[in-house]
């Protein structure tokens, strides 16, 4: 568990998860609107992709978004408008998996969960601070602290 109190707190947390990545690894990222989990990706793909200033978008309304780094491509899917498991598919899911990906409301995934996937779970703990609880990946987790 892991408290986030301010943005830099979110950064930090997700530099040191980028640096456990490794191909074909899935990130789920589960919380209410509005909890940061874009901003979470957003600092990791900007690091993973070694340009701090690079444009991030949520993909709310493409649904993924699709990134190269040096060492492999990254997809970024927002599945919060997601109709069905058809349209995952239609999503390049199959070689999105191929890469890395980070997923924002990964319950619609439902039957397309990937085995061996890091979940970082959101939550409100204060008036200005989030909390988060991580599982899975759980020999690499052991590397953050």
């Amino acid at each position: 568990m892991y408290d986030l109190p301010n943005l830099q707190a979110t950064n930090d947390l997700a530099v040191k998860i980028s640096r456990l990545i490794k191909i074909g690894d899935a990130i789920l990222l589960s919380g209410p609107l509005g909890i940061g989990k874009t901003a979470f990706v957003r600092s990791f793909l900007r690091f993973i992709c070694e340009d701090s200033e690079m444009e991030v978008p949520s993909p709310s309304f493409t649904l993924v978004q699709h990134y190269e780094s040096p060492k492999f491509s990254l997809y970024h899917y927002d599945l919060w408008r997601l109709e069905n498991e058809q349209d995952l598919i239609e999503l390049d899911w199959d070689d999105a998996m191929e890469g890395v990906v980070l997923v924002e409301w990964p319950e619609r995934l439902q039957d397309f969960v990937p085995d061996g996937a890091l979940h970082i779970d959101f939550s409100l703990h204060s008036d200005s601070g989030r909390r988060v609880v991580l599982s899975g990946w759980d020999e690499r987790l052991n590397l953050l602290e």
